[in-house]
């Protein structure tokens, strides 16, 4: 098969336009410190639009590997960011490209953002916090939530009342911004 260079490009220029929106993080008052807020699935998802759900994946795979060398959860956050940003931009890719108006896009980055939500549950449940737990001990994990609602007592509760409201609206963020 032909390689198509322009898409070789954009690809490789919004990822490293993601990769650097990944330095540009902050914590959220509301949230225990680990969890960050960025807003580099934003090239993800204008790329998603662009040129197919494949090509937002690849930039949030991208993105990924390269903060594997300067990590600081030994690759852990990198796996999350992935499979959520590849939730959230293939999710509003594939709806675009059935529907390629306006329209299409917003619902395609709500329902994106929306899933992406849903997903970080048993994302966080089962891989995330698992593998988070080598390099942390649960009961630190949990006494940074407990911090913030002392009657979180455990993990699902946690991830039900902070990380799933907080990954959607940082969807729902990148989806404003994109609008905009």
């Amino acid at each position: 098969k032909k390689v198509n260079v322009r898409y070789l490009t954009v690809t490789a220029m919004l990822s490293a336009v993601a990769y650097i929106l990944m330095f540009l993080d902050f914590s959220v008052p509301f949230m225990p410190s680990f969890i960050k807020m960025d807003l580099s699935e934003l090239p993800a998802l204008i790329g998603s639009f662009a040129m197919g759900p494949l090509c937002g994946v690849i930039i949030c795979l991208v993105k990924n590997v390269l903060h594997l060398f300067i990590t600081s959860t030994g690759g852990v956050g990198e796996l999350s960011n992935f499979i959520l940003g590849a939730v959230f931009t293939g999710t509003a890719g594939l709806i675009y490209k059935k529907n390629k108006t306006k329209k299409g896009a917003i619902i395609g980055a709500i329902v994106g953002s929306v899933i992406m939500g849903i997903i970080s549950f048993p994302s966080n449940l089962f891989i995330v916090y698992p593998a988070y737990e080598k390099f942390t001990p649960i009961n630190e994990i949990m006494d940074a939530y407990s911090k913030l609602l002392p009657s979180v007592g455990k993990l699902w509760q946690a991830l039900l009342i902070f990380n799933v409201p907080f990954t959607i609206v940082k969807g729902l963020i990148s989806t404003l911004i994109t609008v905009l």
